[in-house]
């Protein structure tokens, strides 16, 4: 099977979506796509509006209006745990791990909406795929999770996402207060996740890190999509290059 075939096939796709706090209008007639197999990141300065769209992709925020396709089905009424059955997963700033519950514990919780006594061996293997992932947790799943280093807390969070068998898994900031070999880490996984089939959308304010491995992206700004493009042609444009590269930017494949 091609990919571009599979790219064809839109996983994610948000129409004229606008959500907020209260009076605070946030998000202002947002539109853009992901595809079956893509990784996707979104870029943009603190405030822009990154992790309201995350949260209001993933029900934990009710649009004001606007749609959200989820493999062609509209989510934007659902609850969170609904969005989640569908195939949806965050992994949200902060991690917001339950620190006095062990590694393992933390991890089991990640499979919730698949618990059922004869789904156990299922989600056993499950388990032994985030363990394969990241071995420290298997070496530590008696611990507990609060104990642990920012940067295992972090591989944590996103094994917990995995562990509900997303198809789209949605990461807000994996290396926010990570220390950077650990950042490196945790973007290597995410390049095999991505190898794996396994559909991405990314806010990362480590915009060289995103677009390496991100297919396209999106630059936000104010709550709207000021730009769109491959990785290449955003690493290669000058004010992309200039508001978060850098200037000793080299895109990666240089």
């Amino acid at each position: 099977m091609s990919f571009e075939f599979i790219w064809a096939k839109i996983m994610l796709r948000i129409l004229n979506l606008e959500a907020g706090y209260g009076a605070l209008r946030v998000l202002k007639g947002i539109s853009l796509h992901v595809s079956q197999g893509e990784a996707v990141t979104l870029i943009g300065a603190n405030g822009a509006g990154k992790t309201t769209l995350l949260k209001t992709i993933a029900g934990i925020l009710r649009p004001r209006c606007g749609m959200i396709l989820l493999n062609k089905q509209p989510i934007e009424t659902m609850s969170a745990e609904r969005i989640v059955r569908r195939g949806c997963a965050l992994v949200p700033e902060g991690r917001h791990i339950f620190s006095t519950l062990t590694v393992r514990e933390n991890l089991i919780l990640g499979a919730f909406v698949h618990w059922s006594r004869n789904r156990r061996k299922e989600i056993d293997q499950v388990l032994e795929e985030v363990y394969s992932l990241f071995g420290i947790l298997r070496d530590r799943q008696a611990q507990l999770a609060g104990t642990l280093s920012g940067g295992q807390q972090q591989m944590l969070a996103i094994g917990r996402a995995l562990m509900s068998r997303p198809r789209l898994l949605i990461m807000d900031e994996p290396s926010l207060g990570v220390a950077p070999l650990v950042v490196k880490d945790i973007f290597n996984t995410i390049s095999i996740l991505k190898s794996k089939g396994l559909t991405i959308l990314l806010v990362e304010q480590n915009a060289r890190a995103a677009l390496a491995v991100a297919d396209r992206g999106y630059v936000m700004e104010t709550g709207q999509i000021v730009l769109e493009g491959t990785n290449h042609e955003l690493a290669d444009n000058p004010e992309v290059q200039r508001a978060y590269l850098g200037k000793e930017y080299q895109r990666i494949d240089e």
